[in-house]
């Protein structure tokens, strides 16, 4: 560790606009394998046995009041998935009856990534959002994928488009381009090789020089500036879920709960991580509140990733600090089951974009740990 951080920060001159509405696909997946009638949706004593063992695992996130209306969803979901030989990958952020219930993988975008490329199935549906769908279509680009909302995106990579990393690369001309892995296709077509907060210090130092340029999210740039004497050169873009946690406010959280830890996720401002115990990737989390077992503990993250560890850790109590992340909460059983029936929304890319941004993916999922 350097206790002089070395770390430049850009941004564009002219502020991006709102990020464009992805294009839906051809629907060519629907016109192949074709449509499915759409299951029933009553509740019963047949739904409510066959579910049963699933609300086991949500029960202390899940009113009883809410599973009547959930247990229908999950049962057909799960069924439809075995007719059309299809997986959901579910990130950390989704609602617990998603990520407990009707998912096949969860984690980070790593995490994801990587069981991306090892599924069978012919169909990935996305319990995400948009460039995660893109980041498994472009390891599956024979693979139906699907997105269940096409307006499920991010502010984190809207903040960034391929021309501003052609840009950066005519100011900086040899110098690596490690591109977060929460931006388009365009962007990463642009880059060396991808990252996530799990894996971007080792990825940074994997080239072996003394500057990178580690872009769009400023605050994760900043912390991998902390961990590594590799000078960073950043990008001043946001996720406007961890951007709005405050240092006050978890000084108020520690005065209204002694003892309580705080655990942080690098996306968080300096001075955040500043006050937190531990900072750290989703995964890195997840894996601290497993192995402690604090008494009391602060998420500062996404919502739901609380309600999912805690259905996993009873012996802890989450003291929630809610910011909602409004793209991944698109993402709602109804969906899934339309995306399953109907197979839409279908991720397209363009093959000359995903021939390159393919490439930056695969070296990190490709780097050795």
């Amino acid at each position: 560790m350097t206790a002089t951080p070395q770390i430049e920060i850009f941004e564009p001159k002219v502020p991006h606009g709102p990020a464009a509405e992805p294009r839906p696909g051809s629907g060519a997946a629907a016109r192949r394998l074709g449509v499915l009638p759409m299951p029933s949706l009553e509740w019963n004593e047949q739904v409510a046995r066959e579910t049963a063992h699933l609300y086991e695992r949500v029960k202390t996130v899940v009113p009883p009041v809410e599973w009547p209306f959930f247990a229908p969803y999950v049962k057909a979901i799960n069924t439809l998935k075995e007719q059309r030989n299809a997986v959901i990958l579910a990130h950390n952020y989704q609602t617990p009856e998603i990520y407990n219930c009707v998912a096949d993988f969860v984690g980070d975008s790593l995490q994801l990534a990587r069981e991306a490329t090892k599924t069978k199935a012919g169909i990935i549906v996305q319990a995400g959002v948009h460039f995660m769908a893109e980041t498994s279509k472009l390891l599956n680009p024979d693979k139906v994928v699907l997105i269940p909302d096409l307006k499920a995106g991010c502010s984190l990579a809207a903040s960034i488009t391929g021309a501003d990393v052609r840009l950066l690369r005519e100011r900086y001309p040899g110098v690596p381009i490690v591109t977060y892995v929460n931006t388009s296709a365009d962007v990463k077509a642009e880059s060396d090789i991808c990252c996530t907060s799990s894996n971007a210090v080792q990825v940074v130092e994997s080239f072996g020089t003394d500057r990178v340029i580690c872009i769009p999210d400023e605050f994760l740039a900043r912390w991998v500036a902390t961990q590594t004497k590799v000078k960073i050169i950043a990008w001043k873009g946001h996720c406007e879920v961890h951007e709005r946690f405050t240092a006050a406010e978890l000084r108020d959280y520690r005065v209204a709960n002694p003892g309580v830890q705080i655990l942080a996720h690098p996306e968080c401002p300096p001075d955040v991580i500043g006050e937190a115990d531990f900072t750290g990737s989703t995964s890195a989390l997840i894996k601290f509140v497993k192995d402690k077992q604090p008494k009391k503990v602060v998420m500062v993250t996404e919502c739901s990733m609380a309600d999912n560890v805690a259905a996993e850790a009873p012996n802890t109590e989450f003291i929630r600090p809610c910011n909602l992340c409004p793209y991944m909460k698109r993402i709602t059983l109804p969906k899934i089951l339309d995306s399953l029936v109907y197979l839409r929304e279908e991720v397209e890319i363009d093959p000359a974009i995903a021939e390159r941004a393919r490439r930056a993916v695969e070296r990190m999922v490709q780097l050795k740990n």
